[in-house]
């Protein structure tokens, strides 16, 4: 177990409640990143589910999660099925919802039909290898960064697009899981950056994240593209492949852009 599990536990406390506790080493500016934030939701909604893998997940961020704060995650089926099962999922602090979760579990390692593959798929762009990137550390991004004590990432120099080509993966060496590609899809700074002043925190509203393949150990690589921002509202598109250049995970989020730190 890493870092990523323990400071992401859950203690079932009966009729689908857990005890959760989220760690502020996780955190971007005061508060818990949102793709780390939801994973003690995604391991509340797998031990439902029964099944290992999160194919498609759907979180609606209502306001801030808190770090070093307890909480309840509360995680129901809502309709099993024979390759799927649909179930919903929220995480309570002080009272109050802090985001709820729609996703859909499965096997991402069992095929959903014996139709034959026509083989589409999205080549990885080439981009000079982890060591050759910036560490995200090194980008004036306008607000403190606890979250890179545990997730590593590495970036292509900006070059005045509104496009991050990195690579991403877990500090402490843990090979990442189809949960932790949630994470991953959410780690990177704001596309926008390249494009517009320091913007600061970038709050997610929504975010989707489809898994495609369980990924291969090592690093992840990503792109992020910012198709879309009208009056502070962001839209940012996301794919994700293994070391193997496989896509592992697409993702799109709605954020807001608040201006810089």
């Amino acid at each position: 177990m890493g870092l990523l599990d323990d400071e992401t536990a859950i203690t079932s406390v009966g009729d689908g409640t857990f005890r959760a506790r989220l760690s502020a080493a996780w955190s971007i500016g005061a508060n818990p990143n949102g793709g780390y934030a939801v994973q003690p939701v995604l391991r509340a909604l797998t031990e439902v589910a029964g099944r290992p893998d999160p194919a498609s997940v759907t979180v609606h961020y209502l306001r801030p999660a808190i770090g070093e704060r307890d909480g309840e995650v509360h995680a129901a089926v809502v309709r099993a099925g024979r390759r799927a099962t649909h179930v919903r999922g929220s995480l309570v602090q002080d009272g109050a919802e802090r985001m709820t979760v729609a996703a859909v579990m499965t096997d991402v390692t069992v095929p959903a039909s014996d139709l034959p593959d026509p083989g589409l798929t999205l080549t990885p762009p080439s981009i000079p290898p982890p060591e050759r990137c910036l560490d995200r550390r090194e980008l004036d991004q306008g607000v403190e960064l606890p979250l890179l004590s545990r997730v590593d990432v590495r970036v292509r120099p900006p070059d005045g697009t509104a496009v991050v080509d990195g690579w991403v993966r877990l500090v402490d060496g843990t090979p990442p899981t189809t949960a932790a590609l949630v994470l991953f899809a959410d780690a990177f700074p704001p596309a926008a950056n390249g494009v517009m002043p320091r913007i600061g925190w970038v709050p997610t509203l929504e975010l989707t994240v489809h898994v495609r393949r369980r990924p291969a150990p090592g690093w992840v690589q990503a792109r992020v593209e910012c198709d879309d921002v009208v009056g502070g509202w962001m839209i940012e598109t996301a794919t994700l492949w293994d070391e193997t250049g496989a896509v592992v995970a697409r993702a799109r989020q709605l954020g807001l852009l608040l201006g810089g730190g």
